[in-house]
């Protein structure tokens, strides 16, 4: 599968993606569905108990982390509403450490830490071209609860993966998070996805 970072909002059809490209399903219940789905389940009780170090050995060291910006548009470019040549997130391996590191010791707008819930559904699992890669669509709901709040803040999103399966185990190579948003409901973006 070939990834490009260009702008939906362009007037050729060929940048807009939504869901599943592959063409090859991995059956629902199948063991590399299920040890895919394991992987996400896993992954997101690292983030939401604060795990990072856990949550870096899954990733390749190639990782393209990205969250592109959302943008309201009618008519008929309605459907070209993610602008990837804007992101709220845009990093790679040495940038998540870096975070990760942060996030760790002394980030501001975490201090004190986000307390978050992760739920993940609709898991569609596609084959890559590569051997031994799988697309991996789905769709997230993040639930946070800051300091002593009373009101929680949430936000949903779909997330476009591509994991690898190295050395028995699932690495994430590439992540984009579509979040449905275009004016985000959050009071920082210090949390991820």
């Amino acid at each position: 599968m070939t990834w490009e970072t260009k702008s939906t909002a362009a007037p050729d059809s060929t940048t807009i993606i939504r869901g599943l490209v592959s063409r090859k399903r991995v059956p629902l219940g199948s063991p590399v569905y299920n040890a895919l789905l394991e992987t996400l389940y896993d992954e997101a009780a690292a983030l939401d108990e604060r795990r990072f170090d856990d949550w870096m050995a899954m990733f390749s060291e190639d990782l393209v982390y990205q969250a592109p910006i959302r943008i309201t548009r009618t008519g008929p470019n309605k459907d070209r509403d993610v602008m990837r040549t804007m992101f709220h997130f845009d990093e790679d391996y040495g940038s998540m450490q870096m975070r990760m590191g942060r996030l760790q010791k002394s980030a501001w707008a975490e201090d004190p830490p986000s307390r978050c819930r992760r739920f993940i559904t609709n898991v569609r699992i596609g084959e890559c071209e590569s051997a031994n890669e799988y697309e991996v669509v789905s769709y997230i709901y993040l639930e946070r609860s800051r300091g002593d709040s009373p009101d929680n803040e949430s936000m949903t999103a779909e997330r476009r993966d591509i994991w690898r399966k190295v050395d028995g185990e699932y690495k994430l190579a590439r992540r984009e998070i579509i979040v449905d948003q275009s004016v985000l409901g959050m009071s920082n973006f210090a949390v991820f996805f």
